[in-house]
């Protein structure tokens, strides 16, 4: 008859070692830290200089990525949500409503202060992606996570050429290992993320493109 094995202190040592290389990696490369860092070389390849560059990339950064983390953050404390990641699906809903509202915002100023037509865009793609996320999250937790690093490397790719795109690739299946080690995704729900977070850059790009000559 098979018994089930014990746990031992050295393989429980290494499964919460595991686990916290996931945790710090899933934390470093959340969505709201690729997207605020991506902003600034998008705001590079079409503002005049370093200053315009440092505006409009803040000021993407701020609306769109650190007021619906503040929220979060917010949330968390009061405990109306688990933790930052939003693992229980229906936690995610008014999150994905409050970075509509502010992603609106930062259209509305980067248009209003007359940003390069690129950032305003930006934006737009950015609202659709999350109103498509939440959507999708009415039905199914589909990997934020993947979403915003594939589509990352994709955008890298396309503004600063294939070697830096491939320099980072690496970390969408790191990202992706990490989000199922914490079993806050499937692999499904992490492989579905990377399609269409990588294609919705990709159309992004193509439809952009003649704002970048």
């Amino acid at each position: 008859m098979n018994q089930t094995r014990p746990i031992t202190p050295e393989s429980h040592t290494a499964v919460e070692a595991r686990r916290t290389w996931a945790r710090i990696i899933s934390d470093l490369l959340s969505p709201p830290v690729i997207w605020g860092v991506v902003a600034f070389p998008i705001a590079a390849r079409v503002s005049g200089s370093l200053e315009q560059t440092i505006i409009w990339g803040l000021i993407y950064t701020i609306l769109v990525c650190i007021f619906p983390a503040v929220y979060i953050g917010i949330m968390v404390m009061r405990g109306h949500i688990t933790d930052m990641h939003m693992q229980v699906r229906e936690q995610r809903v008014k999150p994905f409503l409050v970075s509509l509202l502010g992603t609106s915002l930062a259209w509305l100023v980067l248009t209003v202060l007359g940003a390069p037509s690129l950032l305003p865009l930006l934006a737009i793609f950015t609202l659709l992606q999350i109103g498509i996320m939440l959507v999708i999250t009415l039905r199914w937790q589909i990997s934020m996570h993947s979403m915003s690093i594939t589509g990352a490397v994709v955008i890298t790719g396309a503004l600063y050429g294939l070697v830096p795109a491939l320099v980072l690739s690496p970390l969408i299946p790191v990202v992706g290992i990490a989000r199922i080690k914490l079993n806050r995704h499937t692999v499904a729900q992490v492989v579905a993320g990377g399609i269409l977070g990588g294609s919705a850059t990709l159309v992004m790009y193509l439809i952009s493109r003649p704002l970048l000559t």
